[in-house]
């Protein structure tokens, strides 16, 4: 038999302490999941108590949301209703650091700024950075697949993470991967936990592989009077033997909200090494940037921070295409933006052909964002590409599918999964690919 309310929020409260369970409904309103208040929000101190909380949830058939920093909590479809959001925050801790085999192993909470403090210590880093990402916390950015320019040089989470702890739906807890570089047993599980967006289970804590952080470093901006020299300077630095760490396409606009000199269009690069690489391939840069006409300044190591300025705005869209085509999609979407007089922000990551933009609130206007959508998405899916509305308000998550199209078979292999893992479906049920 169910539970009444009162009986439900005295169960949970057993769990984590009165303390640790919101149930005021201004501060609920505060933690609201794409404009969906949840019922109430619990805040677990241990893997005990996400296992007990899952159990109860699993029992009593509540739909739980998963809450890292909260950044990503509109990304996805907006759930029908959220019963328990359980907020991860207080997993913090950094359960094990093994400098000389630059590992660490730590919980779901801990935040890429308190993770890059302690490391630091060591000169080592943990190299991912999310566009505005100092606060995610782990758990989130592995959940949600969030990367940066540094996955131009050292991949993304799904490259960097060994192993993971998680907590299926049934309050069971489990652990898959490794905690030593050199093993592979097991290392599906935590390539398939990452980008899952809390569908399958909650990470509890994962470890991952760390990196040394370089003795040197130099960054610069080439600015140019069109996309072709962009593009040009582009191809040229990937078809080169440099080997920098981000490089970033800017484009108007995007140079306008990260405070730089305006141009038309602009690349952004890192290099560590040594102190002689860095100025050596400082160099090289200069000159093949010269050679295309581009006016250089030097960035200060902030400017990757600034970058988040970028992407504010009601809208935002991750494309991903051919990586050689990059400069093109971004130019594509201007086009498409001003035939509307809708204002575009783009950084473009070279290497990896993602496109990240945000629209201004002309998009909103008519029916030209879900035409822009499908348009681009017919160009993409020539090249294999997909394009995903990141953030919008709730009428255009009503009327445009924000992850777009899926073959059946992959749709399939997914939802198969999904029972496995979540028999119930009780976890962020309806938010992901296909309406998992």
């Amino acid at each position: 038999m169910a539970r009444s309310a009162p009986a439900l929020r005295e169960a949970l409260a057993a769990i984590v302490g009165a303390d640790c369970l919101v149930s005021d409904p201004a501060a609920l309103a505060a933690l609201a999941v794409d404009g969906v208040t949840p019922r109430w929000a619990a805040r677990p101190g241990s893997v005990e108590e996400v296992s007990r909380l899952l159990a109860l949830a699993s029992a009593e058939g509540l739909h739980v949301i998963p809450r890292g920093s909260g950044s990503s909590l509109d990304c996805g479809m907006p759930p029908a209703r959220v019963d328990l959001l359980l907020d991860c925050g207080r997993l913090s801790a950094i359960l094990e650091h093994s400098p000389e085999d630059m590992v660490a192993t730590v919980q779901a909470g801990l935040s890429l700024a308190a993770l890059g403090a302690a490391l630091g210590r060591h000169r080592q880093r943990f190299p991912v950075d999310p566009v505005g990402g100092a606060s995610r916390s782990i758990g989130g950015l592995l959940a949600t697949s969030a990367t940066g320019p540094l996955r131009f040089r050292h991949g993304g989470g799904r490259d960097l993470l060994l192993g993971v702890r998680f907590v299926q739906a049934d309050g069971t807890s489990t652990w898959g991967g490794s905690k030593v570089v050199k093993s592979v047993t097991g290392y599906d599980v935590p390539k398939l936990l990452v980008g899952s967006f809390g569908t399958l289970g909650v990470i509890v804590e994962a470890t991952i592989r760390l990196h040394a952080m370089p003795p040197a470093s130099g960054a610069w901006l080439f600015s140019f009077a069109s996309h072709a020299s962009a593009a040009a300077f582009v191809a040229g630095v990937l078809d080169s033997t440099l080997q920098p760490e981000r490089m970033v396409v800017l484009n108007g606009p995007a140079l306008k909200a990260a405070v730089r000199p305006q141009a038309r269009a602009a690349v952004a690069i890192s290099v560590g090494s040594s102190a002689e690489a860095v100025e050596s391939q400082g160099g090289d840069l200069r000159r093949l940037g010269a050679g295309l006409g581009a006016t250089v300044s030097v960035i200060p190591d902030d400017f990757w921070l600034e970058l988040g300025a970028a992407l504010a705005g009601p809208v935002r869209l991750r494309l991903a295409g051919e990586p050689s085509k990059l400069c093109f999609w971004l130019e594509e979407m201007e086009r498409l933006a001003g035939e509307a007089s809708v204002s575009v922000s783009a950084l473009g990551e070279a290497g990896s052909g993602v496109v990240r933009a945000a629209l201004g609130r002309a998009a909103l206007e008519g029916r030209w964002l879900p035409r822009a959508v499908a348009s681009l998405r017919e160009g993409l899916s020539a090249e294999g590409g997909y394009l995903v509305v990141e953030r919008a308000p709730r009428e255009v998550k009503d009327e445009v599918d924000v992850w777009g199209p899926i073959s059946p078979d992959s749709l399939d292999i997914m939802k198969r999964m999904k029972r496995q893992f979540d028999p119930s479906g009780i976890l962020s049920p309806g938010r992901f690919v296909g309406g998992l």
